[in-house]
C-alpha cells in the first residue's frame, strides 16, 4: 500500500518517524514551505522535512493545490492513502479524490469536540479533564469527516501544553499506523460526526497572553499553561513585563485587589487573584531574559512589595 504523508511540526514528525520505523511504503512526504526565521531570516525547515531527508524519502513543498501542475505531480505518485497530521493547509476536493483508499487525519483532540488548530492548547485552556487523538477520513469541512477511531487519555492537573503535545504525538502515531493497517486490511470502520456537538480550537494569537489576575486560581493555571511553549502567559509586575511558564495555587487567602503583590517566598511571588485566593508565580522571564526560577530572579532583582 502506497502511502502519501502530509504533515509539518513535531507531532506530524514523530507519526512520520513511526511509519518509517514500521517500514510502510511512503511515497512522498509534503510539507509547507521552509519559512524564514529569526534575526538572519535564515530559511528552516520544518520538523517533518528533516524526517523525511534523513530518511531519503521525497519531499514536496508547494505553496498551493490550486496548482494544475502540482496536484498532477501528487496523482503522479499513485498513492493508495493520503495520510496527513497538521500539515497546516486545506486540501480541496480533487485531491481528497486522488487516494484509492482515500485521506485520512491524525487530529489532536475528541471529536467532534474542538475541531481547528490549537486542540492541544484548547483542552487545557478550557479546563478540560480528559482529551485525545481521532483518526477520521478527512472531508471538505475542516475536521467534520467520519471517524475511524478515538483513544483518549486524561490531561494532568499541572502539565503544559507541550508535555501533553508530546504524549498525543506518540499516541496518535500508534493511531495511525493501526489505522492505515486496517484500512490496507479492508477492516476500517467509519462514523459519522455528529456535528451539533463541534466545537472549535481557534489559532492562537499573543492577544492571549496577558494574565487577567481577577480570575479564579483554576483558570489562571489553565491559562498558564496552556500557553506553555507558544505564546506564552504574559503580566506586568512593576513595571516590567514578564512571561510567565508556572503558577501554583496556595492555602491562603487575601483581602487584597486581584494583582496585588503579597510576598517573596522561597517557592516564589505571591499575588492575589479572584476570590480572595493568592497563586504564587514560580517561573518566569524577564523581556530581554532568561527563564529563571522566580525567587532566583528576584533575588538579583529586588522587588518592591
Amino acid at each position: 500500500m502506497r502511502v502519501v504523508f502530509m504533515g509539518t511540526p513535531d507531532i506530524a514528525a514523530t507519526c512520520l518517524r513511526r511509519l518509517i520505523g514500521e517500514k510502510f511504503d511512503l511515497a512522498g512526504v509534503y510539507t509547507k514551505p521552509d519559512k524564514p526565521k529569526n534575526r538572519g531570516m535564515k530559511l528552516e525547515m520544518s520538523e517533518v522535512k528533516k524526517v523525511a531527508l534523513e530518511a531519503g524519502l521525497p519531499v514536496f513543498q508547494p505553496t498551493t493545490f490550486k496548482d494544475d501542475a502540482v496536484v498532477e505531480e501528487l496523482r503522479t505518485l499513485q498513492p493508495d492513502v493520503i495520510a496527513v497530521v497538521a500539515y497546516g493547509k486545506i486540501l480541496p476536493q480533487r485531491v481528497l479524490d486522488i487516494p484509492r483508499l482515500g485521506c485520512v487525519n491524525i487530529h489532536a483532540s475528541v471529536l467532534p469536540q474542538l475541531r481547528g488548530s490549537g486542540p492541544v492548547q484548547w483542552a487545557i485552556l478550557n479546563g478540560m479533564d480528559e482529551t485525545g487523538v481521532t483518526a477520521m477520513y478527512m472531508a471538505a469541512e475542516m475536521d467534520a469527516g467520519d471517524i475511524i477511531e478515538i483513544r483518549k487519555t486524561p490531561i494532568e492537573p499541572y502539565e503544559n501544553a507541550q508535555s501533553l503535545l508530546d504524549r498525543l504525538a506518540d499516541m496518535g502515531a500508534g493511531l495511525l499506523c493501526d489505522t492505515l493497517r486496517a484500512m490496507e486490511a479492508g477492516t476500517v470502520t467509519r462514523t459519522p460526526q455528529n456535528h451539533a456537538q463541534a466545537t472549535f480550537a481557534p489559532m492562537l494569537t499573543k492577544e492571549l497572553c496577558p494574565i487577567d489576575w481577577s480570575k479564579p486560581p483554576r483558570q489562571i493555571i489553565d491559562h498558564v499553561r496552556g500557553l506553555d511553549p507558544w505564546p506564552v502567559a504574559t503580566a506586568e509586575l512593576r513595571g516590567t513585563r514578564f512571561k510567565i511558564y508556572a503558577v501554583r495555587p496556595t492555602e491562603k487567602t487575601t483581602d487584597q485587589a486581584p494583582g496585588t503583590l503579597l510576598a517573596l517566598t522561597k517557592e516564589g511571588l505571591e499575588i492575589a487573584v479572584g476570590g480572595g485566593q493568592v497563586l504564587v508565580i514560580t517561573v518566569l522571564q524577564a523581556d530581554g531574559g532568561k527563564r529563571m526560577a522566580a525567587p532566583d530572579y528576584f533575588r538579583g532583582h529586588p522587588i518592591e512589595l
